[in-house]
């Protein structure tokens, strides 16, 4: 195609004339500014920040011809077309009404429309702030419409970055957060790269992957993050956590903010706590009816400690939460010292662990005792001064609560005697100790039936035999049924494809008996004080793996993941 020498012309023309009618519409809006005795501004070449925006809404802001265009602190910046409008008055009473102080400015209608065209950036939005994302639930209802599977979400997400330019950073993460949520991710993963940013979301405690963008778009995402996340935008070179919440769908969800400094940059993963996750009782996490009724014998007494034992992210927090709410009465004082917070239980006192301040386990622990409490959790224990004041504390009339690093129920013992914890009170002040791993649930959906391999067999075969030793009812289990996750590389909307949905338990506990106790002086192996315990007929985690193996619950891959199976080889 060939252009004309005249539509170079007259396009030239066009622009001239076009700025002409800027620059009157600009000095029209000065005269009027001094006629009114307001400063003027011309916003066309100013950012214009969107938490300002958002203290009126869009339609009013239209309908008054003004803009709120910064926000510093509790002072916001307005332009106004004019201060004859009917509706500008009242929209300044309302913002001061929400003790906010106002600075007018005048200005074009130019500034108005480019503030205006920012709006747009915002639509998910009601209000968000250092600490808070508020999503509409209207907009949450749009978007759940939309993204019904995983794929649809990547395809969400995908478009959203795609369109940065007209959607602007603070859309992209709330759809990267909003699409987490609705594919029911526990992690958002942000991680720098060299050529591009790697996005992923943990479902079901494995990672997927969700889509790629560029490092000028995730250097934009980091500085909003760590704006909300109440962080500083300054410090790049040093780990930093922080926390904000989102409110949508009637309920507020916790989200934890780690970011940690790399050779590409910043990566990020933001935990998402839903409450609803807590809201599982003891009797639906998968505890066996044999251990079920120990840990409520043991959780009923006035006095002791019950451990939780295992790995990040196995859930040990959950267990805790569902033990607190069972022994939660009107009758009891219960004081839980945690490392964050991160569910809040109606009628408990929690506090939160700050190091900055000196307020360590330890401290909280001693604290907590000055309190008058019935029953006391300790998120952690990771020295040997808070171990003793928390074996103390069981042996002094109090019910505790705490978690342990091991990799097995019997690894408690050994380990609490490592942190100089005298033996004879181990076995005075411990009640029961509880090791937990997590796997994922098939997908009732697609699920289908398999033939165990020669090795699973073997497996399957000397588990029933350790398993018929304990007095376990193993009818109903056929050893030579195994079931798989069916889906084959099709698509399960129930499941996203993934070919499982949620997650469940796999358990083994030692309770404290005379056999263990005429032990522990001798400071047995973990071996030791396993066979010990086999008396006890407690079934251990690879048991309780296999027979939800058989039951159809989940999958031998998904058992060998987290526990070792070559054992019983």
């Amino acid at each position: 195609m060939k252009i004309k020498m005249s539509d170079l012309q007259d396009i030239d023309q066009q622009n001239k004339l076009d700025e002409l009618k800027k620059l009157e519409a600009e000095g029209l809006s000065k005269m009027l500014s001094q006629k009114y005795n307001l400063p003027y501004i011309d916003l066309t070449t100013l950012s214009i920040n969107t938490d300002a925006l958002r203290l009126i809404p869009e339609t009013e802001a239209r309908a008054a011809g003004m803009a709120a265009f910064r926000l510093v602190g509790r002072k916001v910046y307005i332009l106004i077309l004019s201060p004859n409008n009917t509706n500008v008055a009242g929209i300044l009473a309302g913002i001061k009404d929400k003790k906010y102080e106002t600075e007018v400015y005048m200005g074009s209608m130019n500034s108005l429309e480019r503030a205006w065209e920012r709006y747009k950036e915002i639509s998910y939005s009601m209000e968000t702030k250092a600490g808070l994302i508020g999503v509409s639930e209207e907009q949450m209802a749009i978007f759940l419409e939309k993204a019904k599977t995983i794929t649809d979400v990547k395809n969400l997400i995908a478009e959203t970055i795609q369109n940065n330019k007209s959607q602007g950073v603070s859309k992209i993460l709330e759809i990267v957060i909003a699409g987490a949520i609705t594919v029911g991710a526990s992690d958002i993963h942000i991680e720098a790269q060299e050529t591009e940013t790697r996005l992923r979301f943990r479902m079901d405690g494995v990672l997927q992957d969700i889509s790629v963008y560029t490092p000028a778009i995730n250097k934009l995402i980091l500085s909003r993050l760590k704006l909300i996340s109440g962080l500083k935008l300054n410090i790049k070179a040093e780990a930093q956590d922080g926390r904000f919440s989102i409110s949508m769908l009637k309920k507020q969800l916790e989200v934890r903010t780690s970011i940690l400094p790399g050779p590409y940059g910043e990566s990020v993963v933001m935990r998402l706590l839903d409450p609803d996750s807590i809201a599982i009782t003891l009797d639906k996490m998968g505890i066996g009816e044999k251990l079920l009724s120990v840990l409520e014998h043991e959780i009923a007494k006035p006095n002791g400690m019950i451990l939780v034992t295992g790995p990040t992210g196995s859930g040990k927090s959950t267990t805790l939460y569902a033990c607190l709410k069972k022994v939660n009465e009107p009758g009891s004082k219960i004081i839980t010292i945690e490392d964050p917070i991160e569910y809040h239980l109606a009628g408990i006192s929690q506090t939160q662990v700050n190091e900055v301040s000196g307020y360590t386990f330890l401290e909280g622990l001693r604290s907590a005792l000055r309190q008058d409490p019935d029953i006391i959790m300790v998120g952690e224990i990771r020295d040997k001064e808070t171990a003793k004041i928390a074996i103390n504390s069981a042996l002094t009339g109090h019910l505790v609560f705490s978690t342990l690093h091991t990799n097995s129920a019997a690894g408690a013992i050994p380990r609490l005697i490592d942190l100089d914890v005298n033996p004879k009170v181990i076995s005075s002040a411990l009640n029961l100790v509880l090791a937990q791993r997590l796997v994922r649930k098939l997908c009732p959906a697609c699920k289908k039936e398999a033939v165990p391999s020669e090795k699973e067999r073997k497996i399957i075969d000397n588990t029933l035999i350790a398993i018929k030793e304990k007095k376990f009812n193993i009818a109903g289990l056929d050893p030579n049924k195994i079931w798989v996750a069916g889906v084959d590389g099709a698509t399960c909307t129930a499941c996203n494809g993934i070919g499982y949905k949620g997650r469940i338990g796999v358990y083994e506990a030692i309770a404290m008996d005379e056999a263990i106790e005429k032990l522990i002086d001798a400071n047995p192996s973990e071996r030791e004080i396993e066979r010990a315990a086999l008396p006890q007929a407690i079934l251990n985690m690879t048991e309780d793996g296999v027979v939800k193996v058989l039951q159809g619950i989940t999958s031998f891959e998904e058992v060998e993941r987290v526990v070792e199976l070559g054992s019983v080889l």
